[in-house]
């Protein structure tokens, strides 16, 4: 592959770190001969003008470079779009599952990945539509999950669940999750949810503090359509996208999901698995 010539940079906000990093990246670029395009957020730390939306900078970029957490990168995702273009995520903050390359490593990494010399592993997306008296509402595209939650003031909600053209059941929670092997370390786990390996073909369906507590976590390949119909009242539910955006559920709604056609492609350190990431991120204990 051609060495980067172009460079998208995405920063989250609320990172004072941000303020010292940026002016230090930009002066790298520019001594590797790569030009860069930033978001408005990024613009700010630089006190600049020249801030373009997320959707506009990633348009010709041979690499997006994202400063923040898996929230910033989650964004970046679906800015990107269906297109192959490599994340190069570093991590700023929290627990940052996704987001696994240290501040430290920074510039010996993008080093490698501007010289395409990177690891990169794709993630496959979920996509959702939202089907109202037959008609296609809206459509979504998310890298973690879609979430069917009751709203602040509501009870509990009913969603009546299908795979394929099979009944599953008719869960009575606090709301509904599909997660994709990605999204499984996200908000599947902290409701119950299993951690799914990456390379397992396979969407996560977990129940949010379910009234009957035999209702467990399902996984099912990824070929499956999972059909959620929201049988609570007018909103009464919510649907989140990567915990992102979204919108209020009518009664009777339909949330369709199924594997998308497209994939993440973030860059990855040399020889850091999985389970390394799982060691630091969840604190296990080393032997």
């Amino acid at each position: 592959m051609a060495r980067v010539k172009s460079a998208a940079l995405m920063t989250k906000p609320g990172a004072p770190a941000a303020y010292v990093l940026l002016p230090k990246l930009i002066e790298f670029f520019a001594h590797h001969g790569v030009q860069v395009r930033y978001d408005d957020q990024t613009a700010q730390y630089l006190r600049s003008t020249l801030g373009e939306p997320r959707e506009q900078i990633v348009e010709g970029a041979d690499l997006v470079v994202v400063l923040g957490g898996d929230g910033t990168l989650l964004s970046a995702a679906r800015a990107v779009g269906g297109r192959e273009t490599p994340i190069f995520a570093v991590n700023l903050g929290g627990l940052g599952f996704l987001t696994t390359i240290p501040v430290e490593d920074l510039y010996p990494e993008l080093e490698r990945a501007i010289n395409n010399e990177q690891r990169t592993a794709a993630h496959r997306m979920l996509t959702c539509q939202v089907l109202r008296g037959g008609h296609l509402l809206a459509s979504y595209e998310a890298l973690n999950d879609i979430v069917i939650t009751k709203a602040s003031i509501a009870r509990m909600i009913d969603v009546e669940t299908h795979v394929d053209s099979h009944y599953v059941c008719t869960y009575k929670a606090d709301g509904l999750i599909v997660s994709t092997p990605t999204g499984s370390t996200a908000y599947s786990l902290s409701a119950g949810g299993p951690i799914i390996y990456p390379a397992v073909a396979s969407l996560g369906i977990t129940p949010i503090c379910p009234h009957t507590l035999t209702n467990r976590p399902v996984i099912v390949p990824d070929t499956s359509v999972i059909q959620m119909r929201n049988l609570a009242e007018d909103e009464s539910a919510f649907l989140t996208i990567d915990g992102q955006i979204g919108g209020p559920l009518k009664r009777d709604d339909l949330v369709l999901c199924r594997r998308s056609e497209h994939s993440v492609h973030l860059v990855r350190p040399p020889r850091q698995l999985f389970f390394d990431v799982l060691r630091q991120k969840l604190k296990w204990g080393e032997r």
